[in-house]
């Protein structure tokens, strides 16, 4: 990598002058809020598995590990078909490829509402994954073609969101779904919420292929000025990138940098999603709270996440600092962690330390995700970008699963809480240590003197 490349693309691309500004407007508000609500159905469809187990795991008969396994299968079917998921969307283009992966995951949620035995819910949480498998990753790769750097991380933030929204609106949503179609037209109440919250994906999928445009070049609601600009801004940072790391799919694959963020975000993953799947049963621990109090509780960790992701990459962008953004979150969610297994005895003070590592380890997820675009180009951010989701799709298999066997060989969450903290503070050395933004001494001071990014 030639880490000079992190200075130039570090630049603004038009010193925020009008034009860059209105253009960067109108994408905005024509590309966000349909991606944000597919990210939104997306996540929930994913999730509520944790809400589901409140009455799943009786009527299915699943203990502990069992639960675990099948909330973590998902992810091994995600994983072994995210790469080549992504480099399909990379030759049909976005707008085909995601409207087909929404149609499809919405379908395949929607029936998981008819399993009847643990093993049918194995395979259709493993065809969840298998089918949805490439959507976080091409999502992320679009919004690179069309934000320029500085652009880039108030964009994610804002679509990343959505899935920090569904689980502060999924939870009573779906406790709200389950407590209030039970047993009508002999349904229980989780397999009226699978198939209520499935269907809509299917609908966004036809929407997302009537609206999405592929490329900025053929943006026609965007002025022939607007579009020059955009396109020529974007050719010069996708060149910048391919200069600093590679625009070739191969290179990426073996790219050192590509593999050490694809642990970094691992080690991130298995906070998050051992929070997130598992926090509706803490929660019922500690309290005796109904199913939508539970919801409803369930909410507030994840409601000071998204206000804490989109405050850091919003500063973020504006210093363009990256490193300390990030390794700063997840010190605070590590810390977190660690005191709400510290404080376990204290059910109130517990549940604050998991709103402390809440804000942490979610306000580090938009910032991770503006580091690879300065380093990957091309049909190698489109790979890279997924193998580094691969990499750490491991941990939505991984943390479910290993928070259930802790969970079924002690009487409480301590000990599980314990291994998330350790992930998260790995993860924050890993942020803190990694080169991903250095410049050597022969740059510093050349061209116009910019700092690079961190």
């Amino acid at each position: 990598m030639k880490p000079s490349a992190y200075k130039a693309a570090a630049l603004p691309a038009a010193n925020d002058s009008d034009i860059a500004r209105e253009t960067v407007r109108k994408i905005t508000w024509r590309l966000v809020p349909l991606i944000f609500v597919a990210w939104f159905v997306n996540y929930l469809d994913r999730a509520n598995i944790g809400f589901a187990a409140l009455q799943m795991n009786h009527e299915l008969g699943l203990g502990p590990e069992m639960f675990g396994f099948a909330a973590g299968i998902f992810y091994l079917g995600y994983i072994g078909f995210e790469v080549p998921s992504n480099m399909l969307m990379h030759r049909f283009g976005a707008r085909a490829w995601l409207a087909r992966i929404m149609v499809t995951w919405g379908i395949v949620s929607a029936a998981t509402a008819f399993v009847q035995t643990p093993q049918q819910l194995y395979a259709a949480r493993l065809l969840l994954g298998v089918v949805e498998a490439g959507f976080f990753p091409s999502v992320l790769y679009y919004l690179a073609l069309w934000f320029p750097k500085e652009y880039l991380g108030r964009a994610i933030s804002q679509v990343y969101s959505a899935n920090i929204f569904s689980l502060i609106v999924g939870g009573p949503l779906s406790a709200l779904l389950i407590s209030h179609f039970h047993e009508s037209g002999g349904f229980s109440g989780w397999r009226w919420m699978m198939v209520l919250e499935g269907l809509p994906a299917v609908a966004l999928g036809v929407i997302a292929w009537a609206i999405l445009v592929d490329k900025p070049a053929g943006a026609r609601w965007l002025s022939a000025e607007q579009r020059e600009w955009l396109v020529t801004t974007m050719a010069r940072e996708e060149a910048v990138a391919a200069e600093a790391g590679t625009s070739s799919f191969r290179r990426a694959m073996v790219a050192p940098m590509v593999w050490l963020m694809g642990l970094l975000y691992f080690s991130i993953g298995i906070g998050f999603f051992g929070i997130s799947t598992w926090l509706p049963q803490v929660i019922r621990q500690m309290s005796q709270l109904s199913i939508v109090e539970i919801g409803l509780v369930s909410a507030v960790p994840f409601v000071l996440g998204a206000a804490a992701m989109i405050g850091n990459a919003r500063h973020s962008d504006r210093t363009m600092e990256r490193r300390w953004h990030l390794a700063g979150s997840l010190f605070i969610g590590a810390a977190g962690l660690a005191g709400s297994g510290f404080t376990s005895g204290m059910p109130l003070v517990s549940f604050a330390c998991i709103c402390v590592a809440a804000a942490g380890i979610v306000g580090s997820l938009s910032v991770f995700w503006t580091i690879p675009p300065t380093f990957l180009a091309g049909a190698g951010a489109a790979g890279g970008m997924a193998l580094i989701n691969a990499i750490s799709g491991l941990a939505g298999f991984f943390a479910p699963w290993l928070v259930g066997v802790a969970r079924a060989r002690s009487t409480d969450f301590t000990l599980a809480i314990y291994c998330l903290a350790a992930s998260a503070a790995l993860a924050a050395l890993l942020a803190a240590l990694l080169p991903y933004g250095t410049t050597p001494h022969k740059d510093r001071g050349a061209g116009n003197g910019a700092a690079g990014i961190h």
